[in-house]
């Protein structure tokens, strides 16, 4: 698994919790609190933020009181917006794919380098050299990646059924690694079951108890629906840890994200 909770992937997961709901932008000094509370340190959080924006995700502003501040770009704003329906919406049952065909002319070969990665990205699973595939629902969200990334030219995107040869459920196995998946899945279960099991048992947290365990499980959890795209119950092995995986991560958002927002904007 991607290293988790290093300082630039925290002020992303902060922003996608809780610094869209501030009035205006999120101050500097904020930042430094908040991203404090989680084991951050201030020369780290100016750092991570400092690359955020080269790369064009934040914007430095200044808050009401003059004081330097950071706002988030209108692409990274969309990108939250569609994190959103990804990482708190349960992906939707269907028999049908999304089947993604592309060609990039040679010239171009640095575009489809960046095709596969961000396929790959959004979940899809390779079937053959430029063709790729993913559940049927997840449609709206590439198609609004491939436009964002004007890579549209290059791409075919079909919706279908698996009609063989080989059984579904083997092709899956080919098309995904499963095995490494189901690690991810395993991976978050060992850091945050205990949490929640230490919530279910014990008094009520405080708010910035409830803020930095919302923050540090929100930032484990919100990659792996990008890498487990909601591929069918059926398909997949026994004791699937997703399930468990996604009920840890339900609870732990009940209890501990509204508990946690008094810290964040105190």
């Amino acid at each position: 698994m991607v290293e988790q909770h290093t300082p630039r992937s925290l002020i992303v997961t902060f922003y996608g919790a809780y610094g869209r709901s501030f009035e205006g932008p999120v101050p500097v000094a904020a930042l430094i609190r908040l991203l404090g509370a989680a084991g951050v340190d201030a020369p780290s959080v100016r750092s991570s933020v400092s690359r955020l924006k080269r790369r064009g995700f934040l914007l430095p502003a200044r808050a009401a009181d003059g004081s330097a501040a950071y706002g988030l770009s209108e692409e990274a704003r969309r990108l939250l917006e569609d994190g959103d329906r990804r990482i708190y919406g349960a992906p939707q049952p269907s028999a049908d794919w999304l089947v993604a065909v592309f060609s990039v002319p040679e010239q171009e070969r640095h575009k489809r380098h960046l095709l596969r990665s961000r396929l790959a990205g959004l979940g899809f699973g390779a079937v053959a050299p430029g063709v790729w595939i993913a559940p049927a629902g997840l449609y709206e969200e590439t198609g609004n990646t491939l436009e964002r990334l004007h890579l549209t030219p290059y791409v075919e995107l079909f919706r279908g059924a698996h009609l063989g040869f080989a059984p579904s459920a083997e092709a899956v196995a080919r098309w995904w690694d499963l095995a490494a998946l189901a690690k991810q899945h395993e991976e978050f279960l060992d850091r945050h079951e205990p949490v929640l099991r230490a919530l279910q048992s014990g008094p009520e947290p405080s708010p910035e108890e409830a803020y930095r365990g919302y923050l540090l499980a929100l930032d484990s959890w919100r990659r792996l629906p990008y890498a487990d795209p909601g591929l069918p119950r059926a398909l997949l092995p026994a004791n699937w840890p997703g399930d468990r995986a996604a009920a840890v991560f339900a609870e732990l958002h009940a209890r501990l994200r509204d508990a946690g927002a008094a810290f964040a904007r105190a």
